[in-house]
């Protein structure tokens, strides 16, 4: 009896990671109105006062930046950043925001490269993202330019791309062409799938990511990160002392 008691104990559950180790939270969807994330005001509010519940003291927001779909600007981006934070100072919110973009690679994103207008944050990180559906053909030749132009990239949840999950050389491929790795918290949690979750848990034990973002669009991914604070991995990330967050 004691054998089988043995054989389906659970794990102890963990205690809640401490979040505000991190410091910063470099990818989210805050700014009210112009991508899929925040729609009003009151909704970015809500949003960041989650973000400062949970432990975090500053905040870099990155819209998205897709030619075919939000065709943001830096104008767009941080006017409305300066909307956030007037509101902000209006109900005496204590939280650092900025800015920075989330861009989609494709053609267009090449000519955004030679015009060397991109929106930055840290060390002249650019967070970049492709489709979930294939590899693009112009990707490494983004990541090429990117650099040529003084650029840092950082590939935005690089363990959602389903598409690699099964070429574990690709994320080998990714770092040794200089290009930092961002893991989304949720995918912890399987929230994305049993497949991302299990991928982004192995490029922990392997020590790939560099960055960690909630990449958070509604109050359902604050939600999530609370429910992913005792989480084994989310743990293992945190105290690895590899993560650049808390240095931005």
């Amino acid at each position: 009896m004691n054998l089988f008691k043995n054989i389906f104990k659970k794990s102890p559950k963990l205690p809640p990671v401490d979040l505000s180790i991190l410091i910063n939270d470099i990818h989210s969807h805050l700014i009210p109105g112009i991508d899929d994330g925040a729609k009003t005001m009151e909704d970015s509010i809500n949003l960041i006062n989650g973000f400062r519940e949970i432990g975090y003291k500053k905040l870099i927001t990155t819209p998205h930046i897709m030619s075919d779909q939000y065709r943001n600007t830096p104008e767009i981006i941080l006017g409305g950043l300066e909307k956030v934070r007037n509101e902000m100072k209006n109900q005496q919110i204590e939280m650092q925001i900025e800015a920075a973009a989330e861009y989609f690679i494709d053609l267009e994103f090449l000519k955004l490269i030679e015009e060397k207008k991109l929106l930055t944050f840290g060390n002249n990180f650019v967070l970049v993202e492709i489709s979930f559906f294939s590899e693009p053909p112009m990707l490494n030749e983004a990541l090429f330019n990117l650099q040529i132009a003084g650029y840092k990239p950082v590939m935005a949840h690089a363990e959602r791309y389903g598409f690699w999950n099964n070429s574990y050389e690709k994320y080998e491929d990714l770092k040794s062409r200089g290009a930092l790795l961002q893991l989304n918290i949720g995918s912890l949690t399987g929230f994305y799938s049993p497949e991302t979750k299990k991928i982004s848990e192995r490029l922990i034990e392997d020590g790939m990511y560099d960055l960690i973002g909630s990449d958070c669009h509604h109050q359902g991914h604050i939600d999530l990160i609370k429910g992913c604070r005792t989480e084994k991995y989310l743990h293992k990330i945190i105290e690895s002392g590899k993560l650049l967050n808390h240095s931005l």
